[in-house]
């Protein structure tokens, strides 16, 4: 394959005006940056250390700016590339550091919340319960009700009812013996 017309394109493709970045223009914005990439990496030394590298890729020439957006943006977009860069890095040492047993511990944490179909057998349970509640006759309805659903006090739901409390407490078992049945 001859290389000469590949190398003749090249020039071409470029942008044509590439504008030259000053130090000072750079540093007008290293702040910004430093505080940009603490939020990312929440290691005020390593933010340093890829704000430098992004100063350096820039001034050594390995990015240049055209001039199609604000200094400020490319240098923020260099930026997110230098932190995925860092992250990928450092997530391929740990993983060879650690082992596979432990890389699996992780991926199987439990998450506190149930799962959408543990979620939706819950809900089916209740239905089937209420239901069940409401089949029941009045006088055991009425106490599961007052105590178990609206969690009313025993003395509350006895003087309402006017019952005793052990009255009150053999209408519960009873419920709940129908309940389970």
């Amino acid at each position: 394959m001859n290389a000469a017309p590949l190398a003749a394109a090249l020039p071409a493709a470029l942008p044509a005006a590439v504008a030259a970045v000053s130090w000072t223009e750079m540093l007008a914005h290293r702040e910004a940056l430093v505080r940009f990439a603490q939020r990312r990496l929440l290691d005020p030394s390593l933010a340093e250390d890829v704000v430098h590298d992004v100063f350096e890729a820039v001034l050594s020439g390995r990015a240049a700016f055209a001039g199609r957006s604000a200094l400020r943006s490319w240098l923020t977009a260099i930026l997110k590339h230098k932190i995925v860069d860092l992250v990928r890095q450092r997530t391929g040492w740990e993983s060879l550091d650690h082992g596979s047993t432990e890389d699996e511990e992780a991926r199987q944490i439990e998450c506190p919340q149930p799962r959408p179909d543990e979620v939706a057998e819950q809900r089916e349970r209740l239905a089937q319960t209420l239901q069940r509640i409401d089949a029941l006759p009045d006088n055991l309805r009425e106490v599961v009700q007052r105590r178990l659903l609206q969690d009313q006090d025993s003395a509350e739901v006895c003087a309402a009812l006017s019952i005793s409390e052990e009255n009150l407490f053999v209408r519960l078992h009873r419920a709940r013996k129908q309940l389970l049945n």
